[in-house]
């Protein structure tokens, strides 16, 4: 009598591990509600900037961009905020409740479900902040066409700043994922992502070169040099970011935090 030999289980694909994430994101409320109300948020930030803009449309000749009331300081800390602790929170969430043992147990490539992680929260992050950063661009000009201040997206400068402030939520996300690998603790993960991605480059001025090199090697400087239309002035006194540069920095912060958070996984015990 002959016995049957077990069928193993087929290997799991990447594309299923993305379609697992994918359902434990799209699954939670309260991801929703705070996209929500942080798209709402900014947006609004922008309408209010454009409004209380008093010299928009103030000057002859043809207007010029005026990124500040497209993409507002103040709208856009708010999003780095947010996008940074949601990145945190799809790693942390499963530590604190334990869920990461289950999952590791299902799939022991623990790399690929980092990458699974950062995958989808890059792609959801960005779409976010593709609708941001579109809908500040169009409410404010909407607002500066009453004053005849208004410029289009072909105008130097505008397309820029717009891809720019799309990509400055996954950029964050991915940031905040990868402390979130490396700490584990949803408390000290968030302080960390406030701290090194809003508080830290407020310590460090363009006045000297190695202060200037440190705050151009953060992503909020980075951002905030992508949005203006100026070129630096040699004669300027302070040391001023280039845009090459800071592109580079939109691309190092996201990779280094992924691939830091494969190498620890991969290293440690859950």
């Amino acid at each position: 009598m002959s016995t049957l030999s077990p069928v193993p289980d087929p290997p799991v694909r990447f594309r299923d591990l993305l379609g697992s994430e994918w359902i434990k994101v799209r699954s939670l409320r309260s991801t929703w509600w705070t996209i929500a109300l942080t798209v709402l948020f900014v947006i609004g930030s922008s309408a209010v900037a454009s409004l209380t803009d008093e010299g928009a449309g103030a000057g002859p000749g043809a207007p010029d961009f005026r990124p500040f009331d497209a993409y507002p300081a103040a709208g856009y800390w708010t999003l780095v905020l947010v996008a940074g602790c949601g990145g945190a929170l799809t790693v942390v969430s499963e530590y604190g409740s334990g869920l990461i043992r289950t999952t590791t147990v299902a799939v022991p490539a623990r790399g690929s479900v980092v990458l699974a992680k950062a995958g989808v929260a890059a792609a959801l992050w960005t779409a976010v902040g593709t609708l941001v950063s579109t809908g500040s661009f169009l409410v404010s000009q909407a607002v500066l066409d009453g004053r005849g201040a208004a410029v289009p997206v072909t105008h130097p400068g505008v397309l820029r700043a717009l891809v720019a402030s799309a990509l400055l939520a996954p950029v964050c996300a991915l940031a905040g994922l990868g402390l979130g690998v490396l700490l584990r603790h949803a408390a000290a993960t968030m302080v960390t992502a406030v701290f090194t991605l809003l508080m830290l480059p407020t310590m460090f001025s363009e006045s000297a070169r190695w202060s200037a090199d440190v705050h151009h090697a953060m992503v909020p400087a980075a951002w905030k040099r992508l949005v203006q239309n100026w070129e630096a002035d040699p004669g300027s006194l302070g040391h001023t970011a280039t845009v090459p540069g800071s592109w580079i920095v939109y691309a190092l912060w996201p990779l280094t935090a992924v691939a830091l958070a494969v190498i620890v996984v991969r290293r440690r015990d859950v």
